[in-house]
């Protein structure tokens, strides 16, 4: 077995909840040695958050947290402080999601970093960038709000809508990881470490970039494939929201199937590309559209979408989505089924791909959870468990630190770990 992508570099991970950890086992996946600290006897908050066992790490904690080796340390107390200022003299990179300033209030602000460690790449997440907003304390949904994905979220004549995917949290520690993983190819050729930073603010921005684009648009006419283009509807003055349009050039909607009246997920996503309309037509049982003037032409059925989709619907409600895919894909008409969690949690092909991967855990036994979703060919990623808290600690010190077993008995007898 080959050495992992990033065999050699260790994380001194620093992070809590969602945002950060995603970073860092992301990281910890592709062979990363990632060191989470942690507080003696409370641990990351998501430990006891939403709790399915007494008593048992969360599952909120154990998807975020794989691949990693915990420490137990006080950072108040002085031998705490000396344990962590070895810590950082012996990674190449912490990862925080402190509320801002904490670390400068802890005495190891980026100056004092610098100084322990000139290599250290010192990786943050924040809820906002510098401005007005730099101090505010962000959750998933405040990022995806401020981030522009709310407010385009949603069907034209109801209030703004999140999204189930995390965009705020998830969305943010993935581009944190590109952030530390270029730092690190600079810094092999400047041999200095720097700060990097991904607000969730900008994450989210990132994310929502057509609708950006969407927004300059506007100013030189409606949006012809916006629902209400074609429900004759006025635009305002900032880019609405779409309902299921596709937000591309090629019109798409979701719409029912066999079932739908008893089951919530009977549906699937129908994309009405133009290269294959005459396909569509001819599947739907109306292939005089083929030829008729007022449905031949993308252009031409922009204003009237919606009877388009109705008619293309009457059809999916003879059909499962599986059998409108079926149906589909094989003439190349663009569909995608509705898939629900419990779907998605059987699918075979998932498991085989190691996107889905079961885990068995000390205390809680086996579980599901969410495997590497970026696969490199000569380095796969294993997924093991998450640590309990703590469990690393004398390992970590011994190991890393250098710390013989009385300079530990000291350390815990100190109040340190």
């Amino acid at each position: 077995m080959t050495d992992k992508a990033l065999s050699g570099v260790r994380i001194l991970d620093m992070t809590h909840v969602q945002s950060g950890p995603t970073c860092t086992q992301l990281l910890a996946w592709f062979g990363a040695d990632v060191i989470k600290v942690e507080r003696p006897g409370v641990g990351d908050a998501t430990r006891g958050q939403l709790r399915d066992i007494p008593d048992v790490d969360s599952l909120y904690f154990t998807m975020l947290n794989h691949n990693k080796r915990s420490i137990t340390l006080n950072t108040k107390s002085e031998a705490g402080k000396a344990i962590f200022t070895k810590l950082i003299e012996s990674c190449d990179v912490m990862v925080e999601n402190f509320a801002p300033g904490a670390l400068d209030r802890m005495g190891f602000g980026w100056e004092r970093i610098q100084e322990i460690n000139p290599r250290m790449i010192m990786a943050s997440i924040k809820g906002f960038g510098p401005g007005p907003y730099q101090d505010c304390k962000v959750y998933e949904n405040v990022a995806q709000c401020a981030g522009g994905s709310a407010s385009t979220t949603g069907f034209a004549d109801g209030p703004p809508l999140v999204t189930g995917a995390q965009i705020g949290d998830s969305g943010t520690g993935l581009h944190l990881a590109l952030g530390i993983v270029t730092a690190l190819y600079q810094r092999e050729q400047t041999g200095r470490g720097q700060k990097v930073l991904a607000a969730m603010q900008d994450g989210v921005l990132n994310l929502c970039r057509v609708k950006l684009r969407d927004q300059q648009r506007l100013a030189h006419g409606p949006l012809k494939e916006y629902p209400q283009y074609g429900e004759g509807k006025a635009f305002g003055e900032a880019t609405p929201r779409a309902g299921n349009a596709s937000g591309g050039g090629q019109p798409g909607w979701i719409l029912k199937c066999k079932g739908w009246e008893t089951d919530p997920d009977a549906y699937i996503y129908f994309i009405t590309q133009a290269p294959v309309w005459k396909k569509i037509c001819d599947v739907i049982g109306k292939p005089e559209w083929k030829e008729d003037t007022e449905y031949a032409t993308p252009d031409a059925r922009l204003n009237k979408l919606g009877a388009v989709f109705n008619t293309i619907e009457a059809w999916t409600k003879t059909k499962t989505k599986f059998e409108v895919m079926d149906i589909c894909n094989p003439l190349d008409i663009p569909v995608g089924p509705i898939l629900s969690m419990k779907e998605i949690a059987e699918e075979p092909s998932l498991r085989e791909t190691g996107t889905i991967v079961e885990v068995d855990h000390p205390e809680r036994g086996k579980y599901l959870t969410v495997g590497n979703p970026i696969k490199l060919s000569d380095s796969p990623a294993e997924v093991t468990r998450s640590p309990l808290l703590g469990e690393h600690t004398e390992e970590i010190l011994s190991q890393v630190l250098g710390l013989s077993s009385q300079d530990i008995e000291q350390a815990r007898a100190d109040g340190a770990v």
